[in-house]
C-alpha cells in the first residue's frame, strides 16, 4: 500500500498479551472495512514473555495491513509508544491497549474529530470505569494533580485510547514513564487545540494488568521532571542563576549584617564576640558558595544549551512562506 495513502495508523503497545490480540485484530480490521478506511495496525511487543510475538507474525502473513515490532526486553510502555509514532504512516493515529479494555468502535469518531474538527490530539475519557476503587481513587488524585500543573483541562490523561494528527507524534519524544503526558507535551510544543471524548470502559477479558500502584509515584515525578525542563530547558540560568543570586545576596547581607554590629558593640563600648565566633558566620558562608555554584551551573547550562540547538536545530516549525 502506498504509503501516503494510508489515513489510520492504530498503535497497540503490548506486554504478555497473546490471548486478546487475534480478537483485537478482527475487531479493528472490522471497523476498518465498515468505515472504509486505509489503515495499517502496529503491534509494538514490549518484551513479552509468552506467544504475543507468534501471533503478531501470523496474523502480518495473514493480514498485510499488519506490523510488527519486537523489542529484545521489556522497556515500557513509554518506549513502546515512542517506537511506534516514528514507524507509522498514517495522517491519523489511534492508540490503544491491547487489553481488549479500549473499543474500536470509538475510532470512526476520533478519526473525523481530528480530520473535520481540527483537533491536534483528541483523549479518551473513561468517564464509567470497572476497576477497584484502589485504582480509580489514585487515578483521580493524579489527574488532578496533573491538571493543576500543566493547565491541560483532561479528565483521563492516563487513558490509553486517543487520536492525534500525525505531526504532532511525529515532533515529540517521550521517554520514561511519559506515555500519560503526551497531552502535555503536545500542548508545550505548540499543539494546543486538544480534545476529550467520553469512551467506553470495558471490563478486562483476559489475562492482568501489568501495573501497580508505584505508577502513581513515578509518574508524579515525571510530571515535576517535565515541567521543569519544559519551562527551564531553553533558559536554565533563569532558574540556577536566580536562585544563585538570592542564595549570595542572602549570604552576604548576613555577612555584613554580623560585621556591622561587630563594630557598632565596639563603638558603643558593649561587650562583642569575633565575626568568626559565630555560628551564623558560617551558615551564610555556606549560603554563598552555594549561591556562587547555583549561579555557575546555570552558566554551564546556558552554554550546552546554546551548543545542542547549534548541533540538532530542534525547534518546531509551524509554517514556511516564500522561496528557500
Amino acid at each position: 500500500m502506498n504509503e501516503s495513502a494510508i489515513q489510520v495508523s492504530v498503535v497497540v503497545p503490548l506486554y504478555n498479551e497473546d490471548e486478546s490480540l487475534p480478537e483485537l485484530h478482527d475487531w479493528i480490521v472490522r471497523v476498518m472495512e465498515e468505515n472504509h478506511f486505509t489503515y495499517e495496525i502496529l503491534f509494538i511487543d514490549d518484551g513479552s514473555r509468552d506467544r504475543s510475538w507468534e501471533v503478531i507474525t501470523a496474523l502480518s502473513e495473514r493480514n498485510p495491513n499488519v506490523r510488527g515490532i519486537r523489542f529484545s526486553r521489556n522497556y515500557g510502555k513509554t518506549a513502546a509508544l515512542q517506537t511506534g509514532f516514528q514507524a507509522l504512516h498514517g495522517k491519523v493515529v489511534i492508540t490503544m491497549d491491547a487489553d481488549m479494555q479500549d473499543s474500536p468502535d470509538e475510532i470512526p469518531d476520533l478519526y473525523r474529530m481530528i480530520t473535520e474538527e481540527g483537533y491536534d490530539l483528541v483523549s479518551g475519557w473513561k468517564k464509567k470505569r470497572y476497576d477497584p476503587l484502589s485504582k480509580t481513587l489514585p487515578t483521580k488524585l493524579f489527574n488532578a494533580a496533573t491538571r493543576a500543573i500543566s493547565d491541560v483541562y483532561l479528565h483521563d490523561f492516563n487513558c490509553g485510547l486517543k487520536a492525534y494528527r500525525r505531526e504532532v507524534v511525529k515532533n515529540i519524544t517521550i521517554y520514561g514513564e511519559m506515555h500519560r503526558y503526551i497531552p502535555v507535551i503536545a500542548k508545550w510544543n505548540g499543539f494546543s487545540k486538544i480534545g476529550e471524548k467520553e469512551v467506553q470502559h470495558r471490563a478486562r477479558k483476559y489475562g492482568t494488568t501489568k501495573f501497580g500502584l508505584e505508577r502513581f509515584i513515578f509518574g508524579f515525578l515525571d510530571l515535576l521532571s517535565i515541567a521543569f525542563v519544559n519551562k527551564f530547558g531553553r533558559r536554565p540560568m533563569h532558574f540556577f542563576g536566580s536562585m544563585g543570586i538570592l542564595m549570595f545576596f542572602v549570604g552576604s547581607m548576613i555577612t555584613v549584617w554580623l560585621i556591622a554590629e561587630k563594630i557598632w558593640k565596639i563603638y558603643m563600648h558593649q561587650p562583642f564576640r569575633n565575626v568568626t565566633d559565630n555560628p551564623l558566620f558560617f551558615l551564610a558562608l555556606v549560603v554563598i558558595i552555594l549561591g556562587t555554584q547555583f549561579f555557575l551551573g546555570g552558566f554551564i547550562g546556558e552554554l550546552l544549551v546554546k551548543q545542542s540547538v547549534k548541533r540538532t536545530g530542534d525547534y518546531l516549525i509551524a509554517e514556511e512562506v516564500g522561496e528557500e
